[in-house]
């Protein structure tokens, strides 16, 4: 489909007072197909309404053979609204060929002109989320929306990762930042970065932030931590992207009870629909709990021995804490370092068994010019094969699609260690 007449809008910025028995719509993005511009006008309007505020919201001329012409090749938002005038009996049909094309999570609201409870239980139960007889107000579409998004039994939006080093200097937080850039760019989704290493994390100046609040507010806050205090803590960074920074302190310790995060977690989740925390490498109850809780754990490991002895460990324990979960996975850092004997990648994932999803290859210029100007490696050379790699890491990580990784490297024997290993 052409978008030769769209509109993108997007009213974030806003801060509008909370009301009692109203409830915020999370940082969704919206995209609506209308076949008629009084369609497009009153779903532009909803934005007026404060519980749209953090809304972002883009209109395309068409219907659902737009829509099956736009997803074929871009990702697909958290809801779509099209309007549509085909015939009854060909609704349910095309709806299920544009179905073939929408991400897992994404919601579908209809507008059609025809009234007929036959239709929209049929619409219902092939899993379409509303369906809106026009025309119709604001107030109800609005509404709609908040039924899917903000209910008390509505399932979080946010998808939640973690990234740990199975040593430290092995570079989860530079993976984590790329990857969580890589997935904001290709998504076209708000995705939040939080900063859990609070004396020394590096996500402010990796992007080039200095923002004076950040995740110690928000974990000192504890009972008075609400929606809209951790908003006003939020960092926007860049576009799509979103950061709760580490304070980089010393005046006090920071000592955290195991459930000191749960709060924190929980609120970003029901409000980003990617969140990506950066865990330093630790093993403290809270850093135990926060495995615990989170729906996929990448491990960052160097491809050399006391990377894998960490990284077997690391993948054991948390297999224990988490029975019948997802279990890690695990991409390998620093690759081809110039003179260092390497374990060869497939050896290294056997041994911790455990799926490898990317390898990163060993690069000093490149990384290190772009955490000297604080910015990604895709800003600092877009033609690099590294972004490749953080295109396939964001990709497993959103689940979107499988990249399947081989190592052409040499490396190490180590059979007789693998051995002793499996014997642990």
């Amino acid at each position: 489909m052409s978008d030769n007449n769209q509109n993108t809008q997007n009213h974030e910025g806003q801060e509008p007072a909370l009301n009692v028995g109203t409830r915020l719509i999370p940082r969704i993005t919206v995209q609506a197909f209308c076949e008629n511009s009084q369609t497009a006008q009153l779903i532009e309007k909803a934005l007026s309404d404060r519980r749209m505020s953090k809304v972002a919201l883009t209109t395309h001329n068409g219907s659902i053979e737009g829509a099956i012409e736009t997803y074929r090749s871009n990702p697909t938002p958290n809801l779509i609204l099209v309007e549509t005038s085909l015939p009854t009996d060909q609704i349910p049909s095309a709806l299920e060929e544009m179905a073939q094309f929408c991400d897992p999570g994404t919601h579908v609201i209809v507008l059609g002109q025809i009234n007929d409870v036959h239709l929209y239980r049929s619409l219902i139960k092939s899993g379409v989320a509303e369906y809106i007889v026009l025309p119709t107000s604001t107030d109800i579409l609005v509404s709609a929306i908040s039924e899917i998004f903000v209910a008390d039994d509505s399932p979080p939006i946010g998808r939640t990762i973690g990234f740990i080093s199975a040593k430290g200097g092995s570079g989860s937080s530079t993976v984590s930042h790329n990857s969580a850039w890589m997935a904001a760019q290709a998504l076209r989704q708000d995705v939040l970065i939080v900063d859990m290493d609070l004396p020394f994390g590096t996500a402010g100046l990796n992007f080039n932030q200095d923002p004076p609040n950040g995740i110690a507010d928000a974990v000192y806050a504890q009972e008075n931590l609400d929606v809209v205090m951790l908003d006003r803590l939020i960092t926007k960074a860049a576009n799509n992207i979103n950061l709760l920074t580490a304070p980089v302190s010393l005046e006090k310790p920071f000592d955290f009870g195991a459930g000191d995060f749960e709060q924190i977690i929980e609120l970003v989740q029901s409000n980003i629909p990617l969140v990506i925390l950066d865990i330093p490498h630790l093993w403290t109850s809270w850093v135990r709990q926060t495995l615990i809780a989170l729906d996929e754990i990448v491990i960052v490991a160097e491809p050399d021995l006391a990377n894998l002895r960490n990284t077997k460990t690391l993948v054991d324990t948390i297999a224990a804490l988490r029975p019948g979960e997802n279990k890690p996975m695990l991409v390998l850092n620093k690759v081809g370092l110039p003179k260092r004997p390497e374990i060869p990648s497939a050896e290294f994932a056997s041994a911790v068994d455990c799926e490898l999803i990317e390898q990163i290859a060993f690069d000093a210029p490149t990384f290190g010019t772009a955490a000297n100007n604080g910015q990604m490696i895709a800003e600092v050379s877009s033609g690099s094969r590294l972004n490749d790699s953080f295109k396939n890491i964001s990709a497993r990580i959103t689940g979107r699609q499988i990249h399947e990784t081989t190592s052409k490297l040499g490396g190490l024997d180590i059979s007789g260690l693998l051995k002793k290993l499996k014997r642990a």
